[in-house]
Protein backbone atom coordinates (compact mmCIF):
# COMPACT_ATOMS: atom_id res chain seq x y z
CA UNK A 1 0.00 0.00 0.00
CA UNK A 2 1.43 3.48 -0.96
CA UNK A 3 1.19 5.46 2.09
CA UNK A 4 2.48 8.53 0.86
CA UNK A 5 1.60 9.10 -2.72
CA UNK A 6 3.25 12.06 -4.82
CA UNK A 7 0.63 14.97 -5.90
CA UNK A 8 2.36 17.15 -8.80
CA UNK A 9 2.39 20.84 -7.74
CA UNK A 10 3.20 22.09 -11.03
CA UNK A 11 5.90 22.82 -13.44
CA UNK A 12 9.00 25.07 -11.68
CA UNK A 13 11.24 25.55 -14.35
CA UNK A 14 11.16 25.05 -17.90
CA UNK A 15 12.41 21.69 -18.21
CA UNK A 16 12.03 20.68 -14.33
CA UNK A 17 9.56 18.01 -13.65
CA UNK A 18 8.67 17.74 -9.63
CA UNK A 19 6.16 16.62 -7.08
CA UNK A 20 5.71 16.81 -3.51
CA UNK A 21 3.65 15.62 -1.17
CA UNK A 22 2.68 17.11 1.88
CA UNK A 23 2.17 15.95 5.75
CA UNK A 24 0.52 16.38 8.45
CA UNK A 25 2.35 16.47 12.16
CA UNK A 26 1.51 13.08 13.21
CA UNK A 27 2.32 11.11 9.48
CA UNK A 28 5.43 8.79 10.37
CA UNK A 29 7.41 9.91 7.35
CA UNK A 30 11.02 8.48 6.97
CA UNK A 31 13.44 11.22 6.92
CA UNK A 32 15.70 9.36 3.97
CA UNK A 33 13.94 8.08 0.81
CA UNK A 34 16.04 5.28 0.12
CA UNK A 35 12.65 2.93 0.92
CA UNK A 36 10.43 4.81 -0.63
CA UNK A 37 11.98 5.85 -4.01
CA UNK A 38 12.38 3.15 -6.88
CA UNK A 39 14.17 4.72 -10.01
CA UNK A 40 14.79 2.99 -12.65
CA UNK A 41 18.54 2.42 -13.04
CA UNK A 42 20.49 4.98 -14.41
CA UNK A 43 24.44 5.26 -15.09
CA UNK A 44 25.06 9.09 -14.03
CA UNK A 45 28.59 10.44 -14.33
CA UNK A 46 30.68 12.17 -11.02
CA UNK A 47 31.39 15.53 -11.68
CA UNK A 48 34.74 15.83 -13.61
CA UNK A 49 35.57 19.52 -12.51
CA UNK A 50 36.51 20.69 -9.18
CA UNK A 51 33.35 22.86 -8.92
CA UNK A 52 30.86 20.40 -10.37
CA UNK A 53 29.15 19.25 -6.57
CA UNK A 54 25.40 19.36 -5.92
CA UNK A 55 24.53 22.10 -4.53
CA UNK A 56 20.98 22.72 -2.61
CA UNK A 57 19.39 26.13 -1.86
CA UNK A 58 16.98 26.80 0.77
CA UNK A 59 14.71 30.31 0.78
CA UNK A 60 12.07 31.60 2.82
CA UNK A 61 10.30 34.87 3.67
CA UNK A 62 11.12 35.43 7.63
CA UNK A 63 7.89 37.04 7.91
CA UNK A 64 4.36 36.45 6.48
CA UNK A 65 2.66 38.51 3.42
CA UNK A 66 -0.48 38.47 5.44
CA UNK A 67 -2.30 37.98 8.60
CA UNK A 68 -3.32 34.25 8.08
CA UNK A 69 0.71 33.44 7.71
CA UNK A 70 0.70 32.59 4.31
CA UNK A 71 4.60 32.17 2.72
CA UNK A 72 6.06 30.30 -0.23
CA UNK A 73 9.38 28.70 0.24
CA UNK A 74 11.74 28.39 -2.68
CA UNK A 75 14.18 25.37 -3.09
CA UNK A 76 16.72 25.45 -5.83
CA UNK A 77 18.99 22.70 -7.44
CA UNK A 78 22.20 23.05 -9.00
CA UNK A 79 24.32 20.36 -10.56
CA UNK A 80 27.00 21.46 -13.39
CA UNK A 81 28.24 18.09 -13.70
CA UNK A 82 25.14 15.83 -14.04
CA UNK A 83 23.73 14.57 -17.11
CA UNK A 84 20.01 15.53 -18.45
CA UNK A 85 17.58 13.44 -16.24
CA UNK A 86 19.39 13.61 -12.83
CA UNK A 87 17.26 13.10 -10.05
CA UNK A 88 17.21 14.59 -6.53
CA UNK A 89 15.54 13.86 -4.06
CA UNK A 90 14.57 16.13 -1.70
CA UNK A 91 12.70 16.68 1.49
CA UNK A 92 11.49 20.00 4.03
CA UNK A 93 10.31 19.77 7.95
CA UNK A 94 8.97 22.70 9.80
CA UNK A 95 9.38 22.59 13.26
CA UNK A 96 7.68 24.59 15.79
CA UNK A 97 9.04 26.62 18.74
CA UNK A 98 9.06 23.69 20.70
CA UNK A 99 10.87 20.94 18.63
CA UNK A 100 7.31 19.31 17.32
CA UNK A 101 7.42 18.97 13.67
CA UNK A 102 4.20 20.51 12.53
CA UNK A 103 4.46 20.07 8.36
CA UNK A 104 6.49 18.25 6.16
CA UNK A 105 6.99 18.05 2.42
CA UNK A 106 8.94 15.84 -0.14
CA UNK A 107 9.35 15.13 -3.65
CA UNK A 108 11.51 14.99 -6.80
CA UNK A 109 13.44 17.11 -8.94
CA UNK A 110 14.22 16.26 -12.70
CA UNK A 111 17.13 18.62 -13.77
CA UNK A 112 17.33 20.56 -16.97
CA UNK A 113 20.54 22.34 -17.84
CA UNK A 114 21.95 21.15 -14.76
CA UNK A 115 19.11 22.80 -12.55
CA UNK A 116 15.31 23.04 -11.14
CA UNK A 117 13.41 25.27 -9.13
CA UNK A 118 10.47 24.53 -6.51
CA UNK A 119 8.26 26.89 -5.09
CA UNK A 120 5.93 25.75 -1.95
CA UNK A 121 3.27 27.78 -0.64
CA UNK A 122 2.48 26.94 3.14
CA UNK A 123 -0.76 27.94 4.95
CA UNK A 124 -1.51 26.79 8.16
CA UNK A 125 -4.51 24.82 7.92
CA UNK A 126 -6.67 24.38 11.42
CA UNK A 127 -6.20 26.13 14.36
CA UNK A 128 -3.89 29.10 14.41
CA UNK A 129 -0.21 28.24 15.02
CA UNK A 130 2.09 29.07 18.13
CA UNK A 131 3.56 32.42 17.57
CA UNK A 132 7.48 31.96 17.72
CA UNK A 133 10.45 31.23 15.73
CA UNK A 134 9.81 28.44 13.42
CA UNK A 135 12.73 25.89 11.56
CA UNK A 136 12.76 25.10 8.30
CA UNK A 137 14.96 22.35 7.49
CA UNK A 138 15.48 20.82 3.76
CA UNK A 139 17.63 17.40 2.89
CA UNK A 140 18.76 16.93 -0.83
CA UNK A 141 21.02 14.71 -2.79
CA UNK A 142 21.06 13.10 -6.28
CA UNK A 143 20.09 9.89 -7.03
CA UNK A 144 22.47 7.47 -6.06
CA UNK A 145 24.43 10.23 -4.14
CA UNK A 146 23.58 10.40 -0.62
CA UNK A 147 26.96 11.01 0.18
CA UNK A 148 26.03 14.15 -1.26
CA UNK A 149 23.72 15.15 0.87
CA UNK A 150 22.84 18.46 1.37
CA UNK A 151 21.33 19.77 4.46
CA UNK A 152 19.98 23.63 4.66
CA UNK A 153 18.21 25.53 7.47
CA UNK A 154 16.01 28.91 7.68
CA UNK A 155 14.41 30.45 10.47
CA UNK A 156 10.90 32.61 10.04
CA UNK A 157 8.84 33.83 12.79
CA UNK A 158 4.97 33.20 12.97
CA UNK A 159 3.05 36.00 14.38
CA UNK A 160 4.58 38.90 16.14
CA UNK A 161 7.06 36.64 17.29
CA UNK A 162 9.51 36.96 20.23
CA UNK A 163 11.77 40.34 20.33
CA UNK A 164 14.41 40.67 22.13
CA UNK A 165 15.24 43.78 24.20
CA UNK A 166 18.71 45.09 22.18
CA UNK A 167 19.08 48.73 22.41
CA UNK A 168 20.62 49.29 19.05
CA UNK A 169 23.53 51.82 17.80
CA UNK A 170 23.82 54.19 15.27
CA UNK A 171 27.34 55.76 13.89
CA UNK A 172 25.68 59.26 14.29
CA UNK A 173 24.32 59.00 18.10
CA UNK A 174 27.05 57.49 19.74
CA UNK A 175 27.18 58.36 23.45
CA UNK A 176 30.80 57.00 23.72
CA UNK A 177 32.63 57.09 20.82
CA UNK A 178 33.38 52.84 20.29
CA UNK A 179 36.82 51.29 20.85
CA UNK A 180 36.82 49.72 17.45
CA UNK A 181 36.63 50.87 13.61
CA UNK A 182 35.36 48.10 11.69
CA UNK A 183 36.13 47.13 8.11
CA UNK A 184 33.63 45.48 5.62
CA UNK A 185 34.55 43.23 3.29
CA UNK A 186 34.59 39.67 1.30
CA UNK A 187 37.57 37.28 1.87
CA UNK A 188 36.55 34.11 -1.01
CA UNK A 189 36.35 35.20 -4.67
CA UNK A 190 38.62 34.47 -8.00
CA UNK A 191 39.60 36.06 -10.70
CA UNK A 192 41.27 35.35 -14.25
CA UNK A 193 43.86 33.66 -12.64
CA UNK A 194 41.92 30.74 -11.85
CA UNK A 195 38.64 29.88 -12.80
CA UNK A 196 36.49 33.23 -11.95
CA UNK A 197 36.05 36.22 -14.02
CA UNK A 198 33.16 35.13 -15.92
CA UNK A 199 31.75 38.06 -18.23
CA UNK A 200 28.36 38.79 -16.61
CA UNK A 201 26.44 38.34 -19.79
CA UNK A 202 27.26 34.70 -20.01
CA UNK A 203 28.75 33.20 -16.62
CA UNK A 204 26.92 29.61 -15.43
CA UNK A 205 29.64 28.10 -13.70
CA UNK A 206 33.31 28.46 -12.97
CA UNK A 207 34.68 29.65 -16.12
CA UNK A 208 37.99 27.22 -17.49
CA UNK A 209 41.37 27.88 -15.97
CA UNK A 210 43.09 31.50 -16.99
CA UNK A 211 40.11 31.92 -19.77
CA UNK A 212 38.61 35.06 -18.69
CA UNK A 213 40.54 38.29 -18.88
CA UNK A 214 39.71 40.33 -15.79
CA UNK A 215 42.20 39.59 -13.13
CA UNK A 216 43.17 40.76 -9.65
CA UNK A 217 43.13 44.25 -10.00
CA UNK A 218 39.94 44.23 -12.07
CA UNK A 219 38.27 42.89 -8.83
CA UNK A 220 39.25 45.28 -6.10
CA UNK A 221 38.31 48.04 -8.78
CA UNK A 222 34.73 46.57 -8.58
CA UNK A 223 34.80 45.83 -5.24
CA UNK A 224 35.82 49.21 -4.18
CA UNK A 225 33.25 50.74 -6.70
CA UNK A 226 30.65 49.04 -5.17
CA UNK A 227 31.77 49.78 -1.16
CA UNK A 228 33.33 47.01 0.24
CA UNK A 229 36.67 47.95 1.99
CA UNK A 230 38.86 45.09 1.39
CA UNK A 231 38.87 41.81 -0.75
CA UNK A 232 40.81 38.82 -1.31
CA UNK A 233 41.11 37.15 -4.49
CA UNK A 234 41.73 33.30 -3.41
CA UNK A 235 42.82 31.63 -6.53
CA UNK A 236 42.47 28.12 -6.76
CA UNK A 237 46.14 26.49 -6.52
CA UNK A 238 46.28 23.69 -8.80
CA UNK A 239 44.85 25.98 -11.62
CA UNK A 240 47.92 28.00 -12.21
CA UNK A 241 48.96 25.63 -15.00
CA UNK A 242 46.05 27.12 -16.60
CA UNK A 243 44.34 23.53 -16.44
CA UNK A 244 41.49 22.32 -14.50
CA UNK A 245 44.19 19.03 -14.13
CA UNK A 246 47.37 19.13 -14.52
CA UNK A 247 49.08 19.93 -18.32
CA UNK A 248 52.06 18.10 -19.19
CA UNK A 249 53.61 20.64 -20.93
CA UNK A 250 53.11 23.53 -17.90
CA UNK A 251 55.96 26.26 -17.58
CA UNK A 252 56.61 26.15 -13.72
CA UNK A 253 58.25 29.99 -14.24
CA UNK A 254 54.94 30.58 -15.94
CA UNK A 255 53.22 29.55 -13.07
CA UNK A 256 55.11 30.98 -10.33
CA UNK A 257 55.08 34.31 -12.09
CA UNK A 258 51.80 34.15 -12.54
CA UNK A 259 50.93 34.31 -8.74
CA UNK A 260 53.86 36.78 -8.29
CA UNK A 261 52.07 38.77 -10.08
CA UNK A 262 48.47 38.84 -8.67
CA UNK A 263 50.76 39.38 -5.15
CA UNK A 264 52.30 42.24 -6.73
CA UNK A 265 48.55 43.83 -8.24
CA UNK A 266 47.14 43.45 -4.55
CA UNK A 267 50.31 45.33 -3.17
CA UNK A 268 50.15 48.23 -6.19
CA UNK A 269 46.16 48.49 -5.78
CA UNK A 270 46.34 49.20 -1.59
CA UNK A 271 48.91 51.61 -2.51
CA UNK A 272 47.31 53.32 -4.75
CA UNK A 273 43.48 53.55 -2.90
CA UNK A 274 43.86 54.18 0.67
CA UNK A 275 41.24 52.92 2.64
CA UNK A 276 40.83 49.52 0.66
CA UNK A 277 42.85 46.77 0.90
CA UNK A 278 43.71 44.49 -1.43
CA UNK A 279 44.96 41.01 -0.64
CA UNK A 280 45.53 37.93 -2.81
CA UNK A 281 46.09 34.41 -1.74
CA UNK A 282 45.22 30.34 -2.54
CA UNK A 283 42.11 28.44 -2.19
CA UNK A 284 43.90 24.82 -1.73
CA UNK A 285 42.68 21.54 -2.06
CA UNK A 286 39.53 19.94 -4.11
CA UNK A 287 36.26 19.49 -3.28
CA UNK A 288 36.32 15.96 -4.11
CA UNK A 289 39.55 15.50 -2.23
CA UNK A 290 38.73 17.17 0.99
CA UNK A 291 37.39 20.29 0.40
CA UNK A 292 38.63 23.96 0.19
CA UNK A 293 40.66 25.97 2.31
CA UNK A 294 41.63 29.73 1.78
CA UNK A 295 45.20 30.67 2.43
CA UNK A 296 44.98 34.23 3.14
CA UNK A 297 48.61 35.44 3.05
CA UNK A 298 51.01 33.61 1.54
CA UNK A 299 54.07 34.65 -0.60
CA UNK A 300 54.64 30.89 -1.96
CA UNK A 301 52.18 29.40 -4.93
CA UNK A 302 51.64 25.84 -2.95
CA UNK A 303 51.19 23.23 -5.48
CA UNK A 304 51.17 19.45 -6.02
CA UNK A 305 51.17 19.10 -9.53
CA UNK A 306 53.91 18.08 -11.82
CA UNK A 307 54.38 18.59 -15.62
CA UNK A 308 55.38 16.13 -17.62
CA UNK A 309 59.24 16.75 -17.00
CA UNK A 310 58.54 16.10 -13.53
CA UNK A 311 58.96 19.92 -12.24
CA UNK A 312 56.50 21.42 -9.32
CA UNK A 313 54.53 23.66 -10.79
CA UNK A 314 54.59 25.80 -7.83
CA UNK A 315 56.97 27.25 -5.12
CA UNK A 316 56.39 24.68 -2.59
CA UNK A 317 55.54 20.63 -2.62
CA UNK A 318 52.29 20.00 -0.86
CA UNK A 319 50.83 16.98 -1.36
CA UNK A 320 46.91 16.88 -2.06
CA UNK A 321 44.55 16.11 0.69
CA UNK A 322 47.21 16.17 3.33
CA UNK A 323 46.02 18.71 5.53
CA UNK A 324 47.51 17.81 8.70
CA UNK A 325 50.95 18.15 6.61
CA UNK A 326 49.49 21.14 5.24
CA UNK A 327 48.46 22.91 8.41
CA UNK A 328 52.18 22.21 10.17
CA UNK A 329 53.49 24.40 7.06
CA UNK A 330 51.22 26.94 8.22
CA UNK A 331 52.20 26.64 11.05
CA UNK A 332 55.47 26.97 10.77
CA UNK A 333 54.91 30.21 8.38
CA UNK A 334 52.47 32.03 9.83
CA UNK A 335 50.20 31.57 7.47
CA UNK A 336 46.53 31.90 8.32
CA UNK A 337 43.37 30.07 7.06
CA UNK A 338 39.81 30.09 6.17
CA UNK A 339 37.97 26.39 5.98
CA UNK A 340 35.33 27.39 3.08
CA UNK A 341 31.82 26.24 2.51
CA UNK A 342 32.56 23.11 5.10
CA UNK A 343 30.53 19.98 5.21
CA UNK A 344 30.79 17.70 8.23
CA UNK A 345 32.85 15.04 5.66
CA UNK A 346 36.26 17.34 4.85
CA UNK A 347 39.25 18.29 6.47
CA UNK A 348 40.41 15.27 7.50
CA UNK A 349 43.54 14.79 9.71
CA UNK A 350 44.25 10.44 10.99
CA UNK A 351 40.92 10.27 9.12
CA UNK A 352 39.07 12.41 11.26
CA UNK A 353 36.97 14.96 9.62
CA UNK A 354 37.49 18.51 10.87
CA UNK A 355 39.96 16.64 12.74
CA UNK A 356 42.14 18.99 15.43
CA UNK A 357 45.92 19.51 15.04
CA UNK A 358 48.02 21.57 17.55
CA UNK A 359 49.04 23.08 13.93
CA UNK A 360 45.65 23.45 12.76
CA UNK A 361 44.61 25.54 15.54
CA UNK A 362 47.28 27.84 15.35
CA UNK A 363 46.58 28.77 11.52
CA UNK A 364 42.95 28.35 10.97
CA UNK A 365 41.37 31.85 12.16
CA UNK A 366 37.99 31.80 10.11
CA UNK A 367 35.25 29.50 9.38
CA UNK A 368 32.68 30.48 6.25
CA UNK A 369 28.64 30.47 8.25
CA UNK A 370 27.44 31.31 5.25
CA UNK A 371 27.87 32.31 1.67
CA UNK A 372 25.78 33.54 -1.09
CA UNK A 373 25.80 31.68 -4.73
CA UNK A 374 29.08 31.19 -6.10
CA UNK A 375 27.77 32.01 -9.76
CA UNK A 376 25.52 34.67 -8.67
CA UNK A 377 26.06 37.12 -11.43
CA UNK A 378 23.61 39.92 -9.58
CA UNK A 379 24.97 43.31 -8.75
CA UNK A 380 22.21 44.66 -7.06
CA UNK A 381 22.64 42.74 -3.68
CA UNK A 382 19.19 41.03 -4.35
CA UNK A 383 20.43 37.15 -4.47
CA UNK A 384 18.72 34.58 -2.77
CA UNK A 385 20.99 31.25 -3.12
CA UNK A 386 22.38 31.16 0.05
CA UNK A 387 23.95 28.13 2.05
CA UNK A 388 25.14 28.04 5.36
CA UNK A 389 27.69 25.43 7.33
CA UNK A 390 27.25 26.79 11.19
CA UNK A 391 26.66 23.34 12.07
CA UNK A 392 30.37 22.41 10.20
CA UNK A 393 31.94 25.22 12.00
CA UNK A 394 30.45 23.72 15.58
CA UNK A 395 32.16 20.68 14.57
CA UNK A 396 35.48 22.40 14.30
CA UNK A 397 34.72 24.79 17.53
CA UNK A 398 33.69 21.51 19.31
CA UNK A 399 37.27 19.46 18.36
CA UNK A 400 39.26 22.63 19.66
CA UNK A 401 39.38 25.05 16.98
CA UNK A 402 39.90 28.39 17.92
CA UNK A 403 37.78 30.20 14.97
CA UNK A 404 36.03 33.46 14.16
CA UNK A 405 33.07 33.08 11.45
CA UNK A 406 33.34 34.84 7.91
CA UNK A 407 30.61 35.36 5.39
CA UNK A 408 31.68 35.64 2.17
CA UNK A 409 30.49 35.16 -2.19
CA UNK A 410 32.80 33.33 -3.27
CA UNK A 411 32.67 35.05 -6.75
CA UNK A 412 33.15 33.55 -10.07
CA UNK A 413 31.58 35.75 -12.11
CA UNK A 414 32.74 39.80 -12.28
CA UNK A 415 30.46 40.88 -9.50
CA UNK A 416 33.30 40.70 -6.93
CA UNK A 417 30.81 41.44 -3.04
CA UNK A 418 27.77 42.92 -5.28
CA UNK A 419 25.72 39.60 -5.04
CA UNK A 420 24.42 40.05 -1.54
CA UNK A 421 24.64 42.14 1.35
CA UNK A 422 26.83 39.75 3.70
CA UNK A 423 29.72 40.28 4.80
CA UNK A 424 32.70 39.38 6.93
CA UNK A 425 33.21 42.01 9.50
CA UNK A 426 36.97 42.87 11.02
CA UNK A 427 37.66 44.92 14.14
CA UNK A 428 40.73 47.04 14.19
CA UNK A 429 41.88 49.45 17.43
CA UNK A 430 39.80 52.56 16.63
CA UNK A 431 42.34 54.63 14.74
CA UNK A 432 44.78 52.18 12.88
CA UNK A 433 45.22 52.62 9.47
CA UNK A 434 43.47 49.68 7.37
CA UNK A 435 46.55 47.81 5.56
CA UNK A 436 47.25 44.39 4.86
CA UNK A 437 49.11 43.56 7.89
CA UNK A 438 46.66 45.39 10.46
CA UNK A 439 43.57 43.42 8.89
CA UNK A 440 45.70 40.61 8.67
CA UNK A 441 46.37 40.82 12.28
CA UNK A 442 42.62 41.73 12.92
CA UNK A 443 42.08 38.30 11.77
CA UNK A 444 44.95 36.28 13.57
CA UNK A 445 43.13 37.87 16.75
CA UNK A 446 39.88 36.21 15.94
CA UNK A 447 38.49 39.87 15.79
CA UNK A 448 36.15 38.99 13.54
CA UNK A 449 32.15 38.89 13.01
CA UNK A 450 30.10 37.78 10.34
CA UNK A 451 27.06 39.50 8.50
CA UNK A 452 24.02 39.06 6.28
CA UNK A 453 23.39 42.80 6.17
CA UNK A 454 26.74 44.70 5.58
CA UNK A 455 24.39 47.75 7.44
CA UNK A 456 24.47 45.58 10.55
CA UNK A 457 27.03 44.80 12.93
CA UNK A 458 28.02 42.29 16.12
CA UNK A 459 30.30 42.49 18.86
CA UNK A 460 30.05 40.14 21.56
CA UNK A 461 31.95 40.63 25.53
CA UNK A 462 33.10 38.53 28.33
CA UNK A 463 33.49 40.17 31.42
CA UNK A 464 34.23 43.15 29.50
CA UNK A 465 37.03 40.85 27.27
CA UNK A 466 36.30 41.10 23.37
CA UNK A 467 35.30 38.48 21.24
CA UNK A 468 38.18 36.28 19.76
CA UNK A 469 39.70 36.39 23.36
CA UNK A 470 40.97 33.33 25.57
CA UNK A 471 40.27 34.22 29.05
CA UNK A 472 40.62 32.22 32.66
CA UNK A 473 37.64 33.47 34.75
CA UNK A 474 36.68 32.65 37.90
CA UNK A 475 32.95 33.41 39.54
CA UNK A 476 30.24 34.62 37.10
CA UNK A 477 30.78 35.28 33.62
CA UNK A 478 28.42 38.64 31.62
CA UNK A 479 27.78 38.34 28.31
CA UNK A 480 27.37 41.29 26.72
CA UNK A 481 26.35 42.38 23.08
CA UNK A 482 26.57 45.43 20.99
CA UNK A 483 24.37 45.36 17.65
CA UNK A 484 24.50 47.94 15.44
CA UNK A 485 22.59 48.30 12.68
CA UNK A 486 22.54 51.88 10.58
CA UNK A 487 19.31 50.72 8.62
CA UNK A 488 17.14 51.11 11.62
CA UNK A 489 16.90 47.14 11.76
CA UNK A 490 16.10 45.64 15.24
CA UNK A 491 16.55 42.01 16.81
CA UNK A 492 13.79 39.39 16.37
CA UNK A 493 16.29 36.54 18.21
CA UNK A 494 19.06 36.28 19.83
CA UNK A 495 20.78 33.17 21.43
CA UNK A 496 24.29 32.51 22.38
CA UNK A 497 25.58 29.22 21.67
CA UNK A 498 27.44 27.34 24.32
CA UNK A 499 30.29 24.65 23.52
CA UNK A 500 33.32 22.63 24.90
CA UNK A 501 36.31 22.29 23.04
CA UNK A 502 37.77 18.86 22.60
CA UNK A 503 34.63 17.60 23.73
CA UNK A 504 33.52 16.62 19.95
CA UNK A 505 29.83 17.09 21.18
CA UNK A 506 26.87 19.56 20.29
CA UNK A 507 26.63 22.68 21.62
CA UNK A 508 23.57 24.00 23.36
CA UNK A 509 21.71 27.50 22.80
CA UNK A 510 20.73 29.77 25.99
CA UNK A 511 17.85 32.82 24.86
CA UNK A 512 19.01 35.98 25.51
CA UNK A 513 16.29 38.91 25.71
CA UNK A 514 18.78 41.84 26.90
CA UNK A 515 21.92 43.44 26.21
CA UNK A 516 23.87 41.00 28.60
CA UNK A 517 23.63 38.00 30.28
CA UNK A 518 25.45 36.20 33.83
CA UNK A 519 26.22 32.68 33.50
CA UNK A 520 28.09 30.70 36.18
CA UNK A 521 30.19 28.28 34.30
CA UNK A 522 31.20 24.98 35.50
CA UNK A 523 35.19 24.65 36.07
CA UNK A 524 37.06 23.31 32.39
CA UNK A 525 37.02 24.89 29.06
CA UNK A 526 33.73 26.57 26.81
CA UNK A 527 33.35 28.56 23.98
CA UNK A 528 30.35 31.30 23.57
CA UNK A 529 29.26 33.20 20.28
CA UNK A 530 26.42 35.39 20.06
CA UNK A 531 23.89 34.27 16.60
CA UNK A 532 21.20 37.48 16.22
CA UNK A 533 18.42 36.97 14.12
CA UNK A 534 17.13 40.52 12.79
CA UNK A 535 13.77 41.89 11.94
CA UNK A 536 14.23 40.82 8.47
CA UNK A 537 15.29 37.57 9.04
CA UNK A 538 19.15 38.44 8.12
CA UNK A 539 21.56 36.86 10.63
CA UNK A 540 25.04 37.79 12.63
CA UNK A 541 27.19 35.54 14.08
CA UNK A 542 29.63 37.15 16.83
CA UNK A 543 33.57 35.44 16.85
CA UNK A 544 33.44 32.81 19.80
CA UNK A 545 35.16 34.15 23.23
CA UNK A 546 36.76 30.79 24.68
CA UNK A 547 36.86 30.85 28.59
CA UNK A 548 39.00 28.33 30.97
CA UNK A 549 36.69 28.85 34.48
CA UNK A 550 38.63 28.18 37.81
CA UNK A 551 36.52 26.60 40.13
Amino acid sequence: MNLYPSIPVGTPGAGARLACTFFRRRAAVPWLLAATLAWPAAAQPMPQRDHDEFEAFLAAPYRADTARTERQFELAFSYPGASAGQRIAWQLALRAPDGRTVARWRGTAVLADGTARHAIPWRPQGARPANGIYRLLMTAFPDGEKAAAVEQERRIVVGEGPAARLRTFAAPAEETPPEWDIYLGNLHSQTGHSDGGGPLDNCKGAQHPQSASAGPADAYAFARQHGLQFLLASEHNHMYDGSEGTEPSADPQRAIGLYKDGLAQAAQFTEAHPGFVALYGLEWGLISNGGHLNILNSPELLEWERNGAGELLGDTFTAKGDYGALYALMAERGWLGQFNHPSLAQFRVAGQPLGYSADGDKAMALCEVMNSNAFSTRTDESETRLSFYEKACQRALEAGFHMAFSSNQDNHCANWGASSTNRTGILLPRGTPPTQQSLLEGIRARRVFATMDKASTLELRANGRMMGERIVNHGTLTLALRFTSDAARTASEVVIVHGVPGRNGEPETIALVADEVTLAPAPGEHYYYARLTQDDGKMLWSAPVWVTQQP
